[in-house]
């Protein structure tokens, strides 16, 4: 018997071992991919700090800030700040007027360098009142290979799985607005309606990405950025090591997981004092009744989850003598976090349920009848057989309610995008419910409070 609780313990400890360790991960709230527009060049978030590259291969050690949008090189006379890789441009006309495929600089000329690449070549274009300023001298190889260092290692950075521009092997360099190759146009610089572009168009005014044009081209992506004196540009570094795990943990979303950890610690005391009295109840009922109190215990276990909330919602509302007592009281259950440990221990009561009645009804009855005799109390009988000898059916219907309503909790999280209301309950947040508008027939989300809401169960929609 010792043997069998060990190994019960055991598994029950490596369940929930393994529970929690599942349950860290959707905590961690991802960025989006920032693949950038022409409405919205963005970097994208990264934290990584590293070094690039050469044309002959050497490295130069270029430090790239954690956000990717700066970068220096120790011991030269400028840096790069405000980086940005746009993946996609635009094709449409500007006020009826066709400029060619096109990439959003942003609002001011001569500020940024702009390079703009295919999948064989790169042309980048450098302002000439900067490359004087800074002393840059674009047909200088040396100064070239610095431009390249730097290009490349914020390029790589921000790159998000996209041919990076250290790939490309040819490159020009050009300091006018307008440069030509072949039937090719490329156009820096061009300020319209008080906007900044870059754009590819045939020197015909042909829109060079018709895959009919005999001319036929198609960027890949464009990458902007400021070139600013050494000295006024800052470039913090991202952790690494020991320290980039600790930001990674510091940067935690954790509120989900302490909140259904609270959660499920509550409910699962509540699930296991249920489903071992409901379990102790129906092994003495007559079968018939056995089998109608089974059916109503189980019922949520096979309900769509959907459909078991609606439920509980009309319990808890004041359609209902329970749900208008302690609305009365002052105490609606409705989105509170009282709710969500009662809609946790209806989903997992019968995952608890079910296992203790099977133990239960797989003891020798005559070792209980026999304990009967002796003198023992039913209560007695109880403490002292049916649990330890069906322990580890127990254990193991304990360990399946926990990971039911852990994972019930965690699954309906996924930031940016929704937030399971029992997941997360905060006072300062319950006007959030949904709303049927009947005129319009769709189903709209209104900044209602919800004692509104209650004592005003025909709300009209503002």
């Amino acid at each position: 018997m010792n043997t069998k609780r060990g190994t019960a313990s055991a598994t029950c400890l490596f369940m929930l071992i393994l529970v929690l360790t599942t349950a860290l991960f959707p905590c961690k709230a991802f960025a989006d991919e920032a693949l950038g527009d022409v409405d919205t060049p963005q970097a994208p978030k990264t934290t990584n700090s590293q070094a690039s590259s050469s044309e002959n291969g050497e490295l130069t050690k270029v430090s790239v800030s954690e956000d990717a949008t700066s970068a220096s090189i120790e011991g030269t006379s400028y840096a790069v700040c405000d980086f940005a890789r746009a993946q996609k441009g635009s094709n449409r006309a500007i006020d009826g007027t066709y400029y060619g495929y096109s990439y959003l600089v942003g609002n001011e000329t001569g500020e940024f360098f702009q390079l703009i690449a295919s999948e064989s070549y790169a042309v980048a274009y450098v302002p000439a009142q900067a490359a004087q300023t800074l002393g840059i001298d674009i047909d200088d190889e040396n100064d070239i290979k610095l431009l390249k260092s730097y290009l490349c290692a914020l390029d790589g950075k921000t790159a998000a799985g996209s041919i990076p521009l250290s790939r490309i092997g040819t490159w020009h360099f050009t300091s006018n607005p307008t440069y030509e190759i072949g039937n090719i146009r490329f156009s820096f610089d061009q300020e319209i309606n008080g906007t900044v572009y870059a754009s590819v168009i045939g020197t015909d005014g042909s829109d060079l990405t018709d895959s009919d044009n005999p001319n036929y081209f198609k960027p890949s992506f464009a990458d902007f950025g400021r070139l600013a004196p050494a000295n006024e540009v800052t470039v913090n570094e991202g952790a690494t090591g020991i320290a980039a795990a600790g930001k990674f943990l510091s940067e935690l979303d954790w509120s989900p997981l302490w909140v259904t950890l609270k959660t499920t610690g509550v409910a699962i005391v509540f699930i296991f004092v249920l489903g071992l009295l409901a379990a102790y109840w129906c092994l003495h009922l007559s079968q018939k009744a056995k089998n109608i109190a089974d059916s109503i215990f189980t019922i949520p276990m096979v309900l769509p989850p959907t459909v078991c909330g609606f439920i509980l919602l009309y319990l808890c509302g004041r359609n209902t003598a329970f749900g208008s007592f302690f609305i009365d009281i002052g105490f609606p259950l409705i989105f509170s976090w009282p709710a969500t440990v009662i809609a946790a221990v209806v989903v997992a009561f019968p995952l608890m349920y079910r296992s203790a009645l099977g133990a239960f009804e797989n003891l020798d009855t005559n070792m209980l009848d026999a304990a009967r005799t002796l003198g023992w109390s039913n209560t007695r009988i109880f403490l002292k057989l049916m649990l330890p000898l069906s322990w580890s059916s127990i254990a193991a219907g304990t360990a399946l309610a926990f990971a039911r309503v852990l994972g019930r909790q965690l699954s309906g999280h996924h930031p940016h995008y929704s937030h399971r209301h029992l997941l997360r309950v905060d006072e300062r947040e319950r006007w959030r419910c949904l709303v049927l508008d009947r005129d319009r027939y769709r189903i709209q989300l209104h900044r209602v409070p919800v004692h509104q809401l209650v004592e005003q169960p025909h709300y009209q929609i503002p």
